[in-house]
């Protein structure tokens, strides 16, 4: 109308009954660029993160912000993860022989992750969780892993952070050695086995190795062995330290684990 009727701003609006404040008014909030660009940075550099986790490492860094807005600009950055849900099962019968964990070290998951070297070379990795408060006391790579070997691992981590009560493991036969049994029997730990064929009895341990192939394993090429276990070291640090836990509250493990702020200890 301005144009077309050469009139001005004032009677164009008292013409369509529209106040000139609105016609002049300017939005004061300020852009959101740089808070796109921040959320960009942390999905760049942490691939498996959902909105919630980018969510509580923004309010972290004092970021204003609430829930509903990181969702709808994390959508609009179409960074939303596409993942293929599971099937479930109608029919489950849980094992109610259990008892839940209560506080750190009642409880541990242990099992072993297979990858290689960007050479070919097999990798096999044992992995532990505690049940309680997600802490991994260790990722330990290594070519080949026996009894033996399974025992000087516990030995090193449960004199940085304690002997559990339990540990749940399958029935792989560096678990039902001789050497890890002598070991249980002396430091009075239980060693509770799986059912054969039933992964979901160490459910605890197949969710962590889930989280660590998607976020470690998939993420890097591992040179040398001493390579893989600088890198796997650096992941169970920010894990344990660093990464937001949905099912603790959104805390990070060393906390409930280690109150005070220590750090996790050196493999």
């Amino acid at each position: 109308m301005l144009v077309d009727w050469g009139v001005s701003i004032r009677r164009a609006c008292k013409a369509l009954l529209f106040d000139t404040s609105t016609y002049h008014y300017k939005s004061r909030r300020p852009g959101q660029a740089p808070l796109e660009r921040r959320i960009k940075e942390i999905c760049e550099t942490r691939v498996r993160y959902g909105y919630r986790r980018v969510h509580v490492m923004l309010m972290r860094e004092g970021w204003t912000i609430n829930m509903k807005k990181t969702h709808r600009i994390y959508r609009e950055l179409g960074l939303q993860l596409r993942n293929k849900k599971p099937k479930r099962r109608v029919k489950a019968k849980l094992r109610d022989d259990r008892e839940t964990a209560v506080e750190p070290n009642d409880v541990w998951a242990m099992d072993f992750v297979h990858d290689q070297l960007a050479t070919g070379r097999k990798l096999r990795i044992l992995t532990i969780v505690d049940t309680h408060s997600r802490y991994s006391p260790a990722t330990d790579p290594c070519f080949s892993y026996k009894g033996p070997d399974v025992v000087e691992t516990l030995e090193r981590v449960c004199a940085e952070i304690g002997y559990p009560k339990t540990i749940r493991v399958d029935n792989g036969s560096e678990f039902i050695s001789r050497d890890l049994d002598l070991w249980a029997y002396m430091n009075k730990v239980t060693l509770d086995f799986s059912r054969p064929g039933k992964p979901t009895d160490n459910a605890f341990i197949e969710a962590f190795n889930s989280k660590f192939r998607q976020e470690c394993l998939n993420a890097h090429w591992f040179m040398t062995l001493a390579d893989a276990a600088e890198k796997l070291d650096a992941w169970r640090r920010d894990y344990n330290e660093v990464r937001p836990h949905s099912l603790i509250g959104y805390k990070v493990p060393i906390d409930i684990h280690i109150p005070g702020g220590a750090t996790s200890p050196s493999p």
